[in-house]
């Protein structure tokens, strides 16, 4: 009798991490478009103030994750991103982004970050929108999948 109730448990707890797994997607993205945002706040207010060097300034930021790979080859001129989640547009709204850091002068560059800055927010509250939203339903999804699967063993 307690082996059909640790059985189900081990299959409830197991649909349930599947669940978890599969809203991975949007938690990445929340991840990257918050990332992405972040790094450009700080970038303009970099070139407001200090003017620090790029290399030392992205040395500072400590880019992590998807993200950070990202960066890291974009800048080094790989020009493509391995990120899955992302769309065509949102892979190459990126490329254009990570080609633009450092190159021309500090007004050109103010005026470009600025322009991008509301378009990051809008990208980042929907990536936070969809991450709450859809990874709470994977879970419940998993977890109603194992009961399910309970059910109909039992």
């Amino acid at each position: 009798m307690w082996l059909k109730f640790v059985l189900a448990g081990l299959v409830i707890a197991f649909c349930t991490l599947l669940g978890y797994f599969a809203a991975g997607k949007y938690r990445a993205r929340r991840s990257f478009f918050a990332q992405w945002s972040d790094l450009n706040e700080k970038y303009l207010s970099e070139l407001k103030y200090r003017r620090a060097p790029l290399p030392e300034f992205l040395k500072e930021c400590k880019l992590t994750g998807e993200f950070g790979k990202a960066a890291e080859s974009s800048l080094k001129g790989n020009g493509e991103l391995k990120a899955a989640f992302l769309t065509e547009e949102e892979k190459k709204d990126a490329l254009v982004y990570f080609g633009q850091l450092g190159r021309g002068d500090s007004r050109s560059q103010l005026g470009f970050f600025e322009g991008k800055r509301a378009l990051l927010l809008t990208k980042k509250e929907g990536a936070e929108k969809d991450a709450k939203e859809r990874g709470e339903l994977y879970l419940k999804l998993g977890l109603l999948a194992g009961l399910a699967f309970v059910i109909l063993i039992v």
